[in-house]
């Protein structure tokens, strides 16, 4: 049976988006097969991982609002055993629209169940909000990775979400655990960068990747080129960063 992976922070800006596509990327060079799930309006993880969002006829949103078949979502990219189910601009009002559905926070959680048993990893890309399709996305995980910048704001909004992860397992889904705390963008020459890195691991200590995502020049130009920097560049601190992060979610799990 697959795992449901969620990566959410309701902070924008701390690699959420970057870390799910390599991370998605590294686990399906590692033989796992993947299934990337862009549930961010903004569908950067699907223009990051190739996929033209012009040709793009069934997406989560349709899925979600017109009961398409998922199987008709699900494309393939660029990398062997790793596809995804893109995202629309659409998906904006999709929350509106989810109302008055019933069962309206497990709709996601319907959708993915039956993929369950053809992936290895399933890995959600959350919104930057803590709105009616993240509560969707955090409904249907197993676990959820959370990205945390090394900058002085990076501990503001972490409060918040872990009070949005209690509320979900008392009321939605009480097997959701966290997979564990990420540091991302990462530079060992900066002061402020090392005190967070201390602050949450004084925090969080168990809960804490060892690995760490260094900033990295490769991984912030792999998207434009719509791939990710394990196919841009393999050789860089980039790649390197996260396939050590697929192997030790690998080896935890």
């Amino acid at each position: 049976m697959g795992k449901i992976i969620a990566l959410a922070n309701q902070k924008g800006g701390v690699g959420k988006t970057t870390t799910t596509i390599n991370l998605a990327a590294s686990l399906a060079t590692l033989e796992k097969s993947v299934l990337v799930v862009d549930a961010d309006p903004q569908a950067n993880a699907s223009s990051g991982l190739g996929v033209n969002l012009q040709e793009v006829d069934c997406s989560l949103y349709e899925c979600l609002i017109d009961n398409a078949d998922v199987r008709d979502a699900i494309y393939t990219t660029d990398i062997d055993g790793l596809d995804i189910i893109p995202s629309h601009i659409d998906l904006v009002g999709a929350e509106i629209e989810m109302l008055n559905m019933e069962n309206r926070e497990r709709m996601i959680s319907k959708i993915l169940e039956p993929l369950r048993g053809e992936y290895d990893y399933i890995l959600i890309d959350c919104s930057p909000s803590l709105g009616l399709i993240t509560v969707n996305s955090l409904t249907a995980a197993d676990s959820i990775i959370i990205p945390v910048q090394c900058e002085y704001f990076a501990l503001e909004g972490i409060s918040k979400l872990l009070n949005t992860i209690k509320i979900i397992k008392q009321k939605l889904n009480p097997k959701l655990e966290i997979e564990g705390f990420l540091l991302t963008m990462y530079d060992s020459r900066l002061r402020l960068a090392n005190q967070i890195f201390d602050e949450v691991k004084r925090h969080f200590q168990e809960l804490v990747f060892k690995t760490v995502i260094q900033r990295n020049v490769k991984l912030s130009e792999s998207p434009s080129h719509g791939l990710p920097v394990i196919l841009y560049d393999a050789d860089s601190t980039g790649s390197k960063n996260h396939l050590a992060l697929a192997k030790e979610i690998i080896n935890k799990n």
